[in-house]
């Protein structure tokens, strides 16, 4: 079974790659966005709520410097309603995983 890092992991890459696509680069994820998602693969991993960790957006510790956590929130806002359509079991997943943690 997948780790719940991981799970998120690969929540947030798609996320970024869906937007790219859209708004960047055909050929994504571009350099920018490459960036984007090794910077939240690294946050994800060092979060000190290990395995137990909420959302990022519902979490009181917020450890993304000011102007990456700009982008990721227009990248979130962007790729929420639309992922459904491109990984719908995953965004299902995600889905119920949020209700159950709040």
């Amino acid at each position: 079974m997948k780790s719940r890092l991981n799970t998120e992991k690969k929540v947030f890459r798609d996320m970024v790659v869906l937007y790219c696509k859209k708004n960047h680069t055909v050929n994504s994820p571009c350099e920018e966005c490459k960036k984007i998602i090794d910077y939240g693969f690294k946050k994800i991993e060092i979060c000190p709520y290990g395995e137990s960790k909420p959302f990022c957006s519902k979490c009181s510790i917020h450890c993304y410097e000011n102007n990456i956590q700009k982008k990721v929130k227009e990248i979130m806002r962007y790729s929420g309603p639309r992922i459904i359509f491109y990984h719908p079991i995953t965004s299902l997943k995600h889905l119920i995983s949020s209700i159950f943690k709040s």
